[in-house]
């Protein structure tokens, strides 16, 4: 059976993104990897996981790169002052910290461009969450994006499982009838969750992969 694996919240930890990248390759020879975004900011080497993913998989694999809100505000950085401000004081600093004081125009190009969801036959997949009154193709960047679910909350999306990040909660990943949340404050705690789900099989992931930093 396909697998979809799911990395969501990297924030320039380079070594889990490599780490992450190991076990998936032991678990599975070949599949899809979907980063649900926020690549960026915080950690120490954002320029080093967007370079790897421009780069793109080894053969037999597929990448989906989705956009997170943190690559949303590092785009806005580039043209509004008061957005560069608002970026700059949640972790811009140590993303221009790793590129040694300015983003390349190609790299903000990649990251401008990047899709703000993927759906595949049984799930959608998403860095903030989808508002399950209304079809994820007439929904607002802002939402997909930046959304935030009451804690302890599920939803009901019609025939699809939501499968996000972006909502830390370092004692998670999250898991709900409607949703998974794989956001574990990995650039804090060190503490990386992969979603392993099955293709043909609908609902929440069938396996985790735990990657803890050494």
């Amino acid at each position: 059976m396909s697998k979809t694996f799911v990395v969501s919240d990297l924030h320039g930890r380079f070594d889990l993104f490599e780490a992450a990248l190991a076990r998936i390759s032991t678990y599975c020879p070949q599949g899809t990897i979907v980063f649900t975004g926020d690549y960026v900011d915080r950690g120490p080497d954002s320029r080093r996981i967007i370079q790897a993913l421009k780069a793109g998989p080894s053969e037999g694999w597929r990448w989906i790169a989705l956009k997170g809100n943190h690559e949303e505000m590092m785009v806005r950085a580039e043209h509004d002052s008061r957005e560069r401000e608002r970026w700059l004081a949640n972790g811009g600093l140590a993303t221009l910290a790793s590129y040694d004081g300015a983003v390349p125009t190609e790299d903000l190009a990649w990251a401008a461009t990047l899709p703000i969801y993927f759906k595949d036959a049984h799930r959608i997949y998403v860095h903030a969450g989808v508002d399950p009154a209304m079809p994820v193709e007439e929904q607002d960047a802002a939402t997909l994006l930046w959304l935030r679910y009451p804690p302890g909350s599920d939803i009901d999306y019609p025939g699809f499982h939501i499968v996000h990040g972006h909502t830390p909660n370092p004692d998670g990943p999250e898991l709900y009838r409607g949703r998974t949340n794989l956001d574990t404050l990995a650039v804090r705690t060190g503490r990386l969750v992969v979603g392993v789900f099955d293709d043909d099989r609908p609902g929440g992931p069938s396996d985790l992969i735990e990657i803890l930093s050494r």
